[in-house]
């Protein structure tokens, strides 16, 4: 069940005002707005205020009470279909429950059945039924139990989460490959344990960003054949109320929504649900880790870069000088939420016997949140991709501040060639400790150092004083991340 009803009742107003669209004046009209007083915010996510923050609103629709009441109506009907192709039930039942539409059910009405079983499936059939007449409406639902009509649903607005993940994946991707080939050679200090380590580039540290979110994308390739498929089992999974026909309608069933056939009904087995929940946690623990870089690398004291150009965005309300990575905040902030709500799907993993008690409703609680989430993080990284701004001055400031120390590395390596390592080791290591204390550029006491144990022409002074001549593969690195982004991006 994946419904905003969990945790984004701020998306339940437009939700109801949109389900009541045609029938203002109706009596199913006025009792569906008198729903609205009864709605409040109960989390961030549902506030009207706060919810954007931690929000898409493409996503929202996806996972609107109006899309969850379509997506279940749409079952429903393809079920008949299915039913009639086998010979189930009557063709002209079919057709009539084919015109069924989620937008004339009476919305009152479901939350009152919903609060009475437990879930929304009887009154939704019982609302269903009115539509069709009394010859057809006994076929509504016929065989099926609520955990197929909600489980095969779910997967239906799983579907249409997946695809605009793809897509908005795919963008982020095309922008930061675009700023990686940008900044290729842009000289940046590389960090390890939050200290100067070696010069790398701009380039490299993006393509660093950049490559998990292309191995998302496969994963998701590979987890959609086995999360989009079919539930239909009946009551205990035995299709006992088809006879020996059920198989062949869990195979139309499938065909008529466009989804997978799995090897047996799955009302127990949630693996599928929370592999993909674990993808959403990689997803937004990867564009985290990327704000994390963005937050530290946006410090007064370091400042190379920003996350945009736009006038007053992150400002204080009592500092005019602060401009915050409110952007970066938001998608660290949703990243670690999803990771610790990722435990509360492994928690649903655990149910008993053949249909569960409470392990489903655990997932409605859980993975409508992580997908919002998820949507979230992905809007704001899109737009830090889009509108990043680098200071390739500040960047190359910060390694001349710190005295070149960056390049010890390389001097003890050029040494290495005139000398035995240990003995360059200890000479590198006093020279780093004059140079600071002297404020001058690591090289020059090095060579100082050197004197006469360094012959003429040993050693290239001047190129090793330069980091960009300390950069390995990374031009080579960087190409190989471009080239299989280039690959998702055909």
């Amino acid at each position: 069940m994946l419904s905003m009803t969990t945790s984004e009742k701020r998306s339940s107003a437009a939700v109801i005002l949109s389900l009541r669209e045609g029938s203002r004046h109706s009596a199913v009209g006025r009792r569906n707005s008198r729903t609205l007083t009864r709605l409040k915010m109960t989390t961030v996510l549902s506030s009207a205020i706060l919810g954007p923050l931690f929000s898409d609103d493409e996503i929202s629709k996806l996972l609107s009470d109006a899309a969850f009441m379509r997506a279940l109506v749409e079952v429903e009907i393809a079920l008949a279909h299915a039913e009639a192709r086998i010979g189930v039930i009557p063709t002209d039942a079919a057709e009539q429950i084919s015109h069924v539409r989620a937008e004339k059910i009476d919305i009152p009405a479901l939350v009152t059945g919903t609060a009475r079983s437990g879930f929304p499936i009887i009154a939704l059939v019982q609302e269903l039924r009115k539509q069709v007449s009394s010859d057809a409406a006994p076929y509504v639902h016929w065989g099926a139990t609520t955990q197929d009509i909600m489980d095969t649903a779910c997967v239906l607005q799983l579907r249409g989460a997946a695809e605009l993940f793809t897509s908005r994946l795919a963008e982020i991707i095309r922008n930061l490959s675009a700023l990686a080939s940008t900044h290729r050679h842009t000289v940046l200090a590389g960090r390890t344990h939050s200290q100067q380590a070696l010069p790398i580039t701009f380039g490299l540290k993006v393509a660093a960003w950049l490559a998990p979110l292309l191995r998302h994308l496969q994963r998701l390739e590979e987890i959609l054949p086995r999360l989009l498929v079919v539930q239909f089992g009946g009551a205990a999974g035995t299709l006992a109320a088809l006879g020996d026909r059920g198989l062949a309608v869990t195979e139309e069933l499938a065909k008529e929504l466009q989804i997978g056939v799995p090897a047996m009904p799955w009302h127990a087995q949630r693996d599928s649900f929370v592999e993909f929940a674990g993808w959403l946690s990689l997803v937004t623990g990867s564009l985290g880790k990327m704000a994390q870089d963005i937050i530290l690398m946006a410090q007064t004291e370091v400042g190379e870069v920003g996350e945009s150009a736009e006038q007053g965005r992150g400002g204080s309300s009592t500092m005019p000088q602060k401009s915050n990575p409110i952007t970066s905040e938001l998608i660290v902030a949703a990243a670690r939420t999803n990771a610790a709500l990722l435990s509360g799907m492994h928690q649903a993993q655990i149910q008993e016997h053949e249909r569960a008690t409470h392990g489903w409703q655990v997932e409605w609680l859980t993975l409508p949140q992580m997908i919002t989430l998820t949507g979230a993080a992905l809007k704001h990284a899109l737009y830090l991709a889009k509108n990043m701004q680098a200071d390739t001055n500040m960047m190359r400031a910060n390694i001349s501040r710190a005295n070149d120390v960056i390049l010890a590395e390389a001097a003890v390596f050029a040494l290495a060639k005139a000398m035995p390592r240990q003995q360059a080791e200890e000479l590198v290591k006093k020279a780093c400790a004059a140079a600071v204390a002297e404020n001058t550029t690591l090289i020059g006491v090095v060579e100082r150092l050197a004197g006469d144990s360094v012959k003429k022409g040993e050693v290239d002074w001047q190129a090793l004083a330069r980091p960009e001549n300390y950069l390995g593969a990374t031009d080579e690195i960087i190409n190989q991340v471009l080239t299989r982004a280039e690959k998702f991006l055909r």
